[in-house]
């Protein structure tokens, strides 16, 4: 009999034992009524025949919905969205007592649900793609928490993800996409060719300002000079020659090199 009594007791010293993790805390309720006192982690007691224990997630929860979403063109987008959220640890009694422990379904995920919707309606379906979906998934995150302040919610990110355009939309945004890189391209085509239009008129006037210097220094007297210094060098080629000139200038040159024969006639 003793060790009956003995196997009971430890049976019921076993089960009156719980544990609680890190990312969590428990609130006893004991017949009907809930405790404030807040059970952090480690090993509790608990009397299972008039005591319950109520585990609360402390950690960031992630709360993830799929909903046909309007837009302000009155299209509908298929999007899938996740919220990232955590409760107050000094609020926990209060949503306990006023909301209880299913709150996830009784509260957070029906004003989720809702805001989503109502923020995409101010928005048209390609921002969805676009930097506005940055804008879209903070301003769906505050409003959400202008519905829940009080209540003992942290809102910490909404986050758009998996999202489904209409086919026509996809398609319009392509030919869209397309054309502007088109258009770019013909731009830079554009500027290149008059980069070069400027690269050679420069180059022109180089040209004109060189020939400019060249003819205000040539005069009859230089050109004379370059004559004879040509006819020279000619003269001194052992080869014999004809030099037909206009008459105008020296037609007949003497050479130190009396093998050469040198002969420049007028042309008449």
């Amino acid at each position: 009999m003793k060790k009956l009594l003995f196997f009971l007791f430890v049976i019921s010293s076993l089960s009156s034992c719980v544990s609680i993790r890190q990312d969590e805390v428990g609130f006893r309720r004991r017949f009907g009524r809930l405790s404030d006192r807040m059970l952090t982690s480690g090993l509790h007691s608990v009397n299972p025949f008039t005591t319950v224990l109520i585990r609360v997630p402390v950690r960031t929860m992630n709360l993830t919905v799929t909903a046909d979403l309007p837009t302000k063109e009155g299209l509908t987008v298929k999007t899938e969205v996740s919220l990232l959220y955590h409760v107050q640890r000094e609020k926990i009694p209060t949503i306990l007592r006023e909301i209880g422990e299913n709150y996830e379904n009784t509260v957070i995920a029906p004003t989720f649900r809702s805001v989503i919707r109502d923020v995409s309606a101010r928005f048209v379906a390609k921002d969805l793609h676009t930097a506005e979906r940055a804008n879209i998934e903070r301003t769906i995150a505050e409003d959400l928490a202008k519905f829940l302040e009080g209540k003992g919610f942290v809102i910490e990110a909404v986050l758009l993800k998996n999202i489904q355009l209409p086919t026509s939309l996809v398609s319009a945004i392509e030919a869209k996409l397309q054309a502007e890189q088109e258009a770019q391209r013909m731009q830079f085509v554009l500027d290149r060719e008059r980069l070069e239009a400027e690269r050679r008129k420069i180059e022109a006037a180089g040209i004109r300002d060189a020939q400019k210097l060249l003819s205000e220094g040539l005069n009859p007297f230089l050109l004379q000079y370059q004559y004879i210094q040509a006819w020279k060098e000619l003269a001194n080629s052992p080869n014999s020659k004809v030099i037909i000139t206009d008459g105008k200038t020296p037609y007949l040159l003497q050479t130190e090199d009396k093998n050469t024969n040198t002969q420049i006639t007028p042309r008449k």
